[in-house]
């Protein structure tokens, strides 16, 4: 018989399931949502939080987007579940619209971002092998210090960060990693590694590292590298992409056109996963049917809502709200003493706030001050916090966020 949780102190009920029965790879805000609605989230105990996370950008376009849940709806009246074994009506559908909005020729679908960055891998390894000529096992991939591309056990092999790397080991070999915007030392892989280097997987706005933009010219030079080379220069835009920094990629703002874009999280409009490598037909091309797949990869469900989300996107009124309220965004963080706020870095309605050692605040701290407040964000690498509201937030809703983010961390 199913036992019904009391509704007083019901969180500190749920809090304990949690504690007892869930591995603890996590290390939450003590916020248990059981609603959400556009940019607002309401706890188990009625109390409602301003996201100024979005899911790490999974949530642009807010909780439970009315054209998102009527696209899934009405797939879920119909059918959600084929495997690849089959095709569906969807699936055509979905690849050429997202084919048309990254300007590409071909998408190979799969669930997770883990997944598109696991794909681009394996793609970039055997297209060096069947069009570079690349010898057996001696594939390159030259990648960044500070990147986060998922925790698969492929790509912690390359990680920086101790606590995604440490004690799992033995590592996938194939990897070089050269500080992030550091374009000199990118070249120098290219000179010890010549045609051995079949790619270089980029992040152009590293997120997990704190939201950290490269140097001016940088992607631009990686681009020149990559070209010259005969290389890949393929661009993890989980997410950076589709709106978030006010262009639907972020490589677009440096004026470049990488081999391949890798999507996720936006993609399936925090409603189901959805992840795409999106690439040339001479790129993709390598795979042949029984090389790489999902069960789950392309499911109709997916599709639906992917659609939805590209049509959106299509029309280019988030990327310019991103833009617009994203300039309000930087300069109100602009604004918060040198004192406290060590820096500001970002793009768009994305920002990462690193701060001062005088201040004595913790990411941690600053975001448990912040839920107490009403809102709700997440700290990185120590003193570090992300902000990413959706990209469906007014300028009043941004107004009162920033009020009460200037509260939490000048403590006043």
């Amino acid at each position: 018989m199913t036992q019904t949780l009391p509704d007083v102190n019901r969180d500190l009920e749920l809090a304990g399931l949690t504690r007892e029965y869930s591995a603890h790879n996590y290390h939450p805000l003590p916020v248990i949502a059981a609603s959400a609605s556009g940019v607002w989230v309401t706890d188990v105990n009625g109390r409602r939080y301003l996201d100024m996370l979005a899911g790490y950008s999974a949530l642009n376009f807010g909780h439970r987007h009315p054209r998102l849940v009527v696209a899934a709806v009405r797939q879920l009246e119909r059918v959600t579940l084929v495997s690849r074994a089959f095709d569906h009506d969807q699936f055509g559908p979905f690849c050429a619209e997202l084919a048309r909005l990254c300007g590409m020729d071909m998408v190979l679908p799969m669930n997770t971002g883990a997944e598109a960055v696991e794909t681009a891998i394996k793609v970039s390894r055997k297209w060096g092998y069947e069009v570079r000529g690349v010898p057996a096992d001696q594939a390159v991939i030259v990648v960044f210090d500070g990147n986060f591309h998922g925790r698969t056990t492929t790509i912690v092999s390359f990680s920086s960060d101790p606590d995604a790397k440490d004690g799992f080991g033995p590592y996938t070999p194939g990897f070089v990693s050269v500080p992030y915007g550091d374009l000199a030392a990118v070249e120098s892989v290219f000179a010890a590694y010549g045609p051995r280097v079949v790619a270089v997987l980029v992040e152009p706005i590293q997120g997990e590292a704190g939201v950290v933009v490269p140097p001016p010219g940088f992607l631009a030079g990686v681009r020149a590298l990559c070209t010259s080379a005969g290389a890949l220069m393929i661009a993890d835009e989980i997410q950076s992409g589709l709106g978030r920094v006010g262009v639907t990629f972020a490589c677009t703002a440096d004026d470049v056109v990488p081999d391949a874009y890798l999507l996720g999280k936006a993609l399936g409009g925090g409603i189901v996963p959805v992840s795409a490598m999106v690439s040339s037909r001479s790129v993709l091309g390598v795979l042949k049917p029984g090389q790489h797949g999902s069960t789950f990869g392309g499911n109709p469900l997916a599709c639906a809502v992917a659609r939805e989300v590209v049509a959106m996107l299509s029309t280019g009124e988030y990327q310019a709200r991103s833009a617009a309220l994203g300039a309000v965004l930087h300069s109100r963080l602009a604004a918060l003493p040198a004192s406290v706020v060590s820096s500001v870095r970002g793009r768009g309605l994305w920002a990462g706030v690193s701060f001062a050692p005088s201040s004595g605040l913790s990411g941690r701290a600053a975001c448990e001050r912040l839920a107490r407040l009403g809102v709700l964000a997440k700290e990185t690498h120590g003193s570090t916090i992300r902000l990413a509201p959706p990209l469906v937030i007014s300028e009043d809703e941004l107004d009162w966020g920033m009020e009460r983010f200037t509260e939490a961390v000048l403590g006043s």
